[in-house]
């Protein structure tokens, strides 16, 4: 009998040990930062900490976020108008903090090509500010990092230990911070990267979104979406709640120094997403095809594997279902 309850207690250790702990840290309430927090991720993972009781501070230059997408919980929060590459402002900030989301950077592909030397600057640069704060402070950092370090590869779901290699000016910032993660950890500073893949949802703007939000802002004018190149390349679209979700368990979790993808391991080609979108929405025309971009990646889909095994995250929300509730209201 001993034996026997010997076993089922391994057994519950081993399977449902990750749900006790993360409980554990439910019921504390954490200091964490985020920055970037007035964008499109980081505002959805803000609503989120304050939610679950945690007191948060953000950080945002206001570059591309706005304090309208912190509206509902603008006022039990502490807000810093601040550039991550400011860092004598970070340290005094981050002196006191339980843990740091790292969400601030520059993210559109086709914009770095014009400007790589501020892409640089703030998302390897700014990064680094993060990590060496972390090491001093003791304190743990999830950050964001990108599908786009990469770059082209002819295995299908793409795993953690493929070859990297960029293809933009702006992938190269994310993998430059890949090796400056690489660089710290070695110190004992506790760091998990959460490479994204492509992530949609609500509050995207136009100016920085992804295909689905463009190909929305299209169909909701009765036009018909626009598709740079054949609309073969494909893809792995994660929402965003699935996305802040899996930076809580990260951060919560009693595992570091790994990166890790985030996406959902199913992926869709552009042209098919055009295709369901425009079923949905009962429009009669076909997309429009352009030149395709400069940077693009042909293929991209996720094994989700590690993440699954990591810290227990698996995403929820089925993009196609999502889709209906968008084009149906």
């Amino acid at each position: 009998m001993i034996s026997r309850m010997s076993k089922i207690k391994s057994f519950i250790k081993e399977r449902i040990g990750w749900r006790i702990s993360h409980d554990e840290n439910r019921q504390k309430t954490m200091k964490y930062v985020v920055t970037g927090g007035a964008g499109f991720v980081g505002s959805h993972l803000v609503k989120l900490l304050v939610n679950e009781g945690h007191s948060i501070t953000v950080i945002d230059n206001l570059h591309k976020g706005t304090k309208a997408n912190l509206e509902p919980v603008i006022d039990k929060i502490e807000f810093h108008k601040v550039d991550i590459r400011d860092f004598e402002s970070l340290k005094e900030i981050l002196k006191n903090t339980d843990g740091v989301f790292h969400q601030a950077a520059l993210t559109v592909v086709q914009d770095s090509f014009e400007r790589p030397k501020e892409y640089h600057d703030v998302n390897v640069l700014g990064t680094e500010n993060i990590f060496k704060l972390a090491k001093e402070n003791n304190f743990k950092v999830v950050y964001a990092s990108s599908s786009s370090v990469y770059g082209h590869q002819k295995e299908m779901p793409i795993h953690e230990s493929a070859e990297r290699n960029s293809l933009n000016p702006y992938g190269q910032t994310k993998l430059d911070a890949e090796h400056l993660f690489e660089k710290y950890t070695e110190l004992d500073t506790k760091i998990i990267g959460l490479r994204y893949f492509n992530i949609f949802g609500k509050g995207q703007t136009l100016e920085y979104a992804g295909v689905i939000t463009k190909f929305l802002d299209r169909i909701k004018q009765n036009k018909p979406p626009i598709i740079f190149g054949d609309g073969l390349q494909i893809r792995d679209f994660i929402f965003v709640e699935d996305v802040v979700k899996a930076n809580l368990l990260a951060m919560t979790s009693n595992v570091s120094n790994l990166l890790v993808n985030i996406g959902t391991g199913k992926a869709i080609s552009i042209l098919e997403l055009a295709s369901i979108m425009i079923k949905i929405s009962d429009m009669k025309s076909n997309p429009i095809f352009k030149e395709e971009l400069e940077g693009d990646i042909k293929k991209s889909q996720a094994d989700i594997s590690l993440a699954r095994n990591s810290f227990v995250w698996k995403p929820k929300k089925e993009l196609r279902n999502w889709l209906e509730e968008m084009l149906k209201k």
